[in-house]
């Protein structure tokens, strides 16, 4: 099949890599987010999948809206049998969706139909999920709503952060999107319709969302943190100031501190929960690079009984 691509960030890159690599498709197009600015010169930069293709050798289009009419025209030229997408980031109009024959198939971060919407990975590990997955679905106008091609599933491991497991997820997803195409291609491949039961929804994590709640049990506390690791980035207050909190474990050996009081040993740094405490190893201060939660501690000098938190 004739395929135009979508996707933006580096985990849609991999499923880009393996349908340039199958040879059994063309990959005649990829579109992706326009550039954005990054660095602290806020410089223009491309998104990763713009960078890739264009080493490839592939046409990049990069529409401000998918409803632009210069980027549907310049779609209707192009012709293509099928749009696979990962991670694109806009809303598809129905103008963009009608013109593939075989529609645009996007490979999802999840087990529909739980978690749908934008961050499926990190609600999987706010929840404690033990098992998630990705999906090849057809795409519809609802949210991540349409028929299913495929699935597989993955472990989610007590230690995951949610870049672990997307990480894991995207490279195994690439090969399930490879796949998804040669069987719509075949004619061996139907999608199903997702059940109605077990929907569940994953709207994006914001900030405010990442602010950890000391007096959560201490399983809560450690899913907050790796769920917004790396992105939006667990934090508390300290002194006034935001403290990123990086990377912590439970201590279920340690259940005599208040919730958010900080306690300081030689090499350790625990914070009390509405359970046992926490162990902070890697914390990040406000205008500063990551560091150990133990060297920080050094360095700011706690007093006993102090806390974190609001």
């Amino acid at each position: 099949m004739k395929l135009v691509f979508a996707g933006t960030p580096e985990v849609a890159v991999p499923a880009l890599d393996a349908l340039i690599a199958s040879g059994r498709h063309e990959v005649a197009a990829v579109v992706t987010r326009p550039d954005a600015p990054a660095g602290r010169g806020r410089r223009l930069v491309a998104s990763p999948v713009a960078e890739r293709a264009e080493e490839a050798g592939i046409e990049v289009l990069k529409p401000a809206r998918p409803r632009d009419e210069d980027f549907l025209a310049r779609l209707r030229e192009i012709a293509p049998d099928c749009c696979p997408v990962v991670a694109y980031g806009a809303l598809l109009p129905k103008a963009a969706l009608d013109i593939p024959a075989r529609g645009w198939v996007n490979l999802h971060f999840s087990l529909l139909p739980a978690w749908r919407g934008a961050a499926p990975v990190q609600h999987a590990v706010m929840s404690g999920d033990e098992v998630t997955g990705a999906s090849t679905f057809l795409i519809e106008e609802g949210l991540d709503s349409g028929p299913v091609y495929g699935v597989l599933t993955e472990e989610v491991r007590p230690t995951d952060t949610s870049g672990d497991l997307l990480t894991r997820l995207a490279f195994a997803g690439s090969g399930l999107l490879a796949a998804t195409m040669d069987g719509i291609e075949d004619g061996t491949l139907h999608a199903v319709p997702q059940p109605a039961d077990g929907v569940t929804l994953a709207p994006k994590i914001t900030v405010e969302d990442a602010q950890v709640q000391w007096s959560a049990p201490a399983l809560r506390v450690d899913r907050v943190i790796r769920a917004c690791t790396p992105a939006p980035g667990a934090w508390t207050l300290f002194r006034g100031e935001r403290l990123k909190l990086v990377q912590a474990t439970p201590a279920v050996d340690r259940s005599e501190l208040a919730p958010g009081e900080l306690s300081v040993g030689k090499n350790n740094v625990f914070v009390g929960t509405g359970s046992h405490a926490v162990e902070l190893l890697w914390v990040q201060p406000q205008g500063k690079k990551p560091m150990r939660a133990a060297d920080w501690a050094r360095g700011v000098r706690i007093a006993a009984g102090e806390l974190v938190g609001s």
